[in-house]
């Protein structure tokens, strides 16, 4: 089966109604199922009530200030002025009025909320210049002092972007220099982070040693409100806070992949070391992951141990991606208590995607996915894997602080109409196996089955599942595995639909299959294993370790 493209004309059409329903957003909130208040809910992990940042009845209009709209003059001064002002006096909102406005870096603080009217669009700066003097930032998880972000803020409190505006990052001149020089100076910074070289002197300031900007990049900040408006284009990541707490992100239109080009790691919204995050009624077409949880890459993750926890996503659509909703690989703070249900993902490369390796250290625990489906994906449906960056399985390495940990990870109610590769693949390292994973009611298709490995206390139960090649579920070097209820409604007919390698405590029940030959080979170890008698001792086959 081919994969379902959003050409550029839908694409388009897409834009044009999200900003009309914005238009109308106050009108049709209820037809569009966005809400205007925020009512607590109850989660696995408690129950969670976000309040919106609350502005004083005052409003600047950056005119005021000397902005002159039309897209030629920089008006970075001129609006950084209406801000400081209104701050310095208690806050309140600074009013963007229809008309493009370029401008350069953009400096939030406390109790601000920028607002952008319809028909308002922010035009940021293409000239890498107007991003200096360098501020201190986090950059895939590395701290660094280099280029402000587009939008940054610096241990600020009640800040706020909203309205029917567009913002817009023209990034086309970073994408060129980050394939020039990126790469060699994001690994400069990655081995300052290995090698525990101060943050003072992380500085990348110049052309020939900057690190592409992320588009809104806050730092150690509290309360932020992003609601209603579309971000198109960035250099980089679009949204990014890090360390910082109590932010929701909502209504929002995210673009980064479309007629004007591709965004290098356009990312869509990525929560660094942050607590109580709520993304809700999105929509994402980015040119890699739609929303992805983070920590901090390695030692640097490790030395600020603050993990990103409390995350709830929910009524969001990813229209295309490399992921749907990611965990990682820079999770070396620690992610725990993530809860995301009621999600659409249209054209993504993956639904659910955790990723890790050995060096990052750090865990992943308490999550929950429920309640999410996807049209045909290039990749895998579901997917955890402990060893991203490559390397050779063997021979176990010692456990240290580098060692990932992954555990309590739950899926229910998942479904994929295809997916090109895996539909499950969970893929541990020897010396800490990936722990404790539950999948209920799950409904996949793909070209390949389930494969797992390195793992131990893992549950399938309701299962329905059709693959193309191979076997339908190969497990290896696992501990503890229970498959309950599993329907195969097509699999591969020259393999044997369950091969288990060194699996050993295996209790596989109710198998729901019309195939007439083989249906399990296990092979090395067969530990406690226990088959009910739904397959016929005659249609397993057990072969002795050599």
């Amino acid at each position: 089966m081919e994969k379902t493209r959003i050409s550029k004309k839908q694409r388009h059409v897409v834009c044009i109604l999200h900003l009309w329903m914005l238009s109308f957003f106050s009108i049709v909130s209820v037809l569009a199922q966005v809400p205007i208040e925020i009512a607590p809910f109850n989660t696995p992990f408690g129950e969670f009530n976000f309040k919106r940042p609350q502005f004083p009845d005052k409003q600047v209009n950056i005119i005021d200030f000397g902005a002159k709209d039309g897209g030629e003059v920089k008006n970075t001064f001129a609006i950084n002025k209406a801000i400081e002002e209104l701050s310095a006096n208690g806050g309140g909102t600074v009013i963007i009025p229809k008309g493009s406005w370029l401008t350069g870096p953009i400096v939030l603080l406390s109790n601000i909320n920028l607002h952008l009217e319809e028909g308002a669009e922010l035009l940021f700066s293409q000239d890498f210049d107007d991003y200096l003097p360098a501020v201190l930032t986090n950059w895939e998880g590395s701290e660094v002092y280099s280029y402000s972000p587009f939008i940054y803020a610096f241990k600020q409190e009640n800040i706020a972007i909203t309205g029917k505006g567009v913002l817009n990052g023209q990034g086309k001149p970073w994408w060129e220099h980050r394939r020039k020089l990126e790469f060699r100076n994001s690994g400069i910074i990655r081995d300052m982070n290995e090698n525990e070289v101060p943050v003072e002197k992380r500085r990348f300031e110049t052309p020939d040693s900057l690190l592409v900007p992320v588009f809104f990049g806050p730092l150690y900040c509290k309360n932020i409100l992003l609601e209603g408006v579309t971000f198109r284009y960035g250099a980089f990541w679009t949204i990014n806070p890090s360390f910082c707490d109590n932010i929701i992100a909502r209504n929002l239109y995210i673009l980064t992949n479309g007629e004007y080009g591709d965004t290098p790691n356009g990312d869509g919204i990525n929560p660094n070391s942050c607590t109580n995050v709520l993304i809700e009624y999105n929509t994402l077409d980015t040119g890699d992951d739609c929303i992805t949880i983070k920590s901090g890459r390695n030692k640097d993750g490790r030395r600020l141990a603050a993990p990103c926890k409390n995350i709830l996503i929910r009524h969001n659509k990813g229209l295309q991606g490399h992921g749907g909703i990611v965990i990682g690989s820079e999770m070396s703070g620690g992610v725990e208590n993530v809860f995301a249900h009621d999600c659409r993902f249209n054209g993504t490369d993956r639904v659910i995607r955790i990723k890790t390796a050995r060096g990052r250290g750090g865990y992943v625990k308490n999550c929950w996915f429920k309640d999410i489906s996807a049209d045909t994906i290039e990749r895998e449906a579901i997917r955890i894997n402990m060893m991203y960056t490559g390397g050779d399985r063997l021979p176990a390495q010692s456990v240290d602080s580098g060692t990932p940990i992954i555990e309590n990870i739950n899926y229910e109610n998942i479904s994929c109409d295809y997916s090109k590769r895996n539909v499950i693949q969970i893929i541990g390292i020897p010396e800490m196996p990936v722990n404790k994973v539950s999948l209920k009611n799950i409904r996949l298709n793909g070209r390949t089955g389930i494969e797992i490995s390195d793992t131990k206390n893992i549950s399938l139960e309701d299962i329905q599942v059709s693959n193309e090649k191979g076997s339908l579920a190969s497990i290896s070097f696992s501990d503890s595995i229970s498959i309950n209820k599993i329907e195969i409604r097509a699999t591969d007919q020259k393999k044997t639909p369950f091969s288990m390698v060194d699996v050993s405590h295996l209790n596989l029940q109710n198998v729901k299959s019309d195939i007439k030959k083989d249906l399990v080979k296990i092979s090395g170890s067969d530990e406690s294993i226990f088959i009910d008698s739904s397959i016929p001792k005659d249609k397993i086959i057990k072969e002795k370790e050599e």
